[in-house]
């Protein structure tokens, strides 16, 4: 047991035992895989029926008989305050929290009870296991960190009882890709884990600079890109840059990790704790292999009720191939999980995925931000679309200005535009920044 699983079991989170009862569930057979869901989404959906406020008032005449006629939960529905969306009986203080604006930038907090966030680990364990990584392997991780002081010291806390260093996104530049890739001179880095453009970026810094990372760290085993799309042509580069293969994961902070890839290169859907639906405009199931939005429903989860949620996302599901051993559900197509580059005026870059923690930031401080997109002009300059409860108020313009500030460079020209609604593109997917600057 890594000291993280230890830490987590001391605070309620039985990793271990979640692992278990995981590895229980009958990933060979199709036929088996369908009944325990089927049996499992019913009983999450009649929990919430009974016991959730927020559900009960989707469903006020109680379940119907067939699934497809139970109500699709959107992220406006989510975006309440905490208390009013937990079933009955369960404070926030003995839940797991966080937050999340969501790749199509609409920002709410959520709550998974402490059995579903060990499920989630215990999921996670076991995907990384298919590549022989452990939760105690070295990790070298390419991603975001909020600034705020409690939950910037909290992060850096999980870092270490993780066992992994980071390297936060939001100083892309030569200098910073110089300074870390010189830690893997000292540190036995098993894998790099983080967001695909900003590892994209730092593999090209390597080829260009003519550096061989696995010379300078044997123990590089791996990379794994999450949160953006991963192209083919990032996949090479990736490979070309760091020496190792690459593995993709799809997920989302409020249903953890939805699909994982598996050595053969297929994305393998998590079925041990979500059941997936593909759906068209209307709602109405798509056969096998057509693309439409993504139903996630966490089969997990008694705080919340994650019940046909749309995901923002668009994708297409597979049957396994007859001869595989594993039966579970493939993730085929996924579309719209990608960020641009931040390029700055000092020559700094950033990722796109920045623009997360400053909503998140935002959302916590003033909680009136309900949705967003951001589109940088020229260099110094982002006009920033907003959907908000109220009229965003002096006070209001000049935080989302200082956090830009903090978390960019000072200096930047935004331009804040209060707007009914955010337009959608053909595809249902608003990616939350986009830059009209040369790449």
């Amino acid at each position: 047991m890594s000291r993280f699983e230890q830490f987590m079991r001391l605070s309620g989170y039985d990793i271990a035992g979640a692992y278990r009862e995981l590895r229980a569930f009958p990933a060979g057979s199709r036929e088996e895989i369908d009944r325990a869901q089927k049996t499992a989404a019913r009983a999450i959906a009649g929990f919430h029926a009974a016991h959730n406020p927020l559900y009960r008032s989707k469903v006020p005449h109680g379940l119907p008989e067939r699934w497809e006629d139970l109500p699709i939960m959107v992220k406006s529905d989510y975006q309440k305050p905490l208390p009013l969306l937990l079933s009955d009986g369960m404070r926030p203080k003995d839940q797991y929290l966080s937050s999340t604006s969501g790749s199509s930038g609409h920002p709410f907090s959520f709550a998974k009870d402490k059995a579903c966030h060990a499920w989630s680990w215990a999921l996670i364990r076991d995907r990384f296991l298919w590549h022989g990584i452990t939760l105690a392997s070295r990790q070298a991780r390419v991603y975001g960190i909020p600034l705020d002081r409690s939950q910037y010291l909290a992060e850096r806390l999980k870092d270490r009882l993780m066992n992994r260093l980071r390297l936060p996104v939001f100083d892309l530049s030569d200098a910073a890709l110089g300074r870390f890739a010189r830690k893997f001179r000292s540190s036995k880095f098993e894998y790099l884990y983080g967001y695909t453009s900003a590892l994209v970026i730092f593999a090209r810094y390597l080829t260009r600079e003519g550096i061989d990372l696995r010379a300078w760290c044997p123990t590089l085993r791996l990379c794994i890109v999450t949160s953006e799309t991963c192209t083919p042509e990032d996949t090479e580069v990736l490979r070309r840059g760091f020496g190792v293969n690459v593995v993709k994961e799809y997920g989302a902070s409020e249903a953890g990790v939805i699909a994982f890839e598996n050595s053969a290169g297929e994305l393998i859907v998590s079925e041990e704790n979500l059941l997936l639906e593909i759906v068209d405009d209307d709602g109405n199931i798509l056969p096998g292999g057509s693309t439409g939005s993504i139903l996630i429903t966490d089969l997990r989860n008694r705080a919340m009720p994650f019940i046909r949620y749309r995901i923002g996302d668009m994708g297409s599901l597979a049957a396994p191939p007859a001869e595989s051993a594993d039966a579970r559900m493939r993730l085929r197509s996924l579309e719209g999980r990608t960020n641009d580059v931040i390029q700055l005026p000092s020559g700094k870059r950033a990722a796109g995925m920045t623009f997360y923690y400053i909503s998140r930031r935002v959302l916590e401080a003033s909680g009136v931000l309900k949705e967003f997109v951001i589109r940088q002009t020229a260099p110094a300059d982002f006009t920033f679309d907003v959907v908000t409860e109220r009229p965003l108020t002096h006070e209001d313009e000049e935080l989302i200005h200082g956090i830009l500030d903090r978390y960019l460079e000072p200096g930047l020209n935004l331009t804040i535009r209060r707007v009914e609604r955010i337009v959608r593109p053909p595809s249902g997917k608003i990616r939350h920044f986009t830059s009209e600057l040369p790449q």
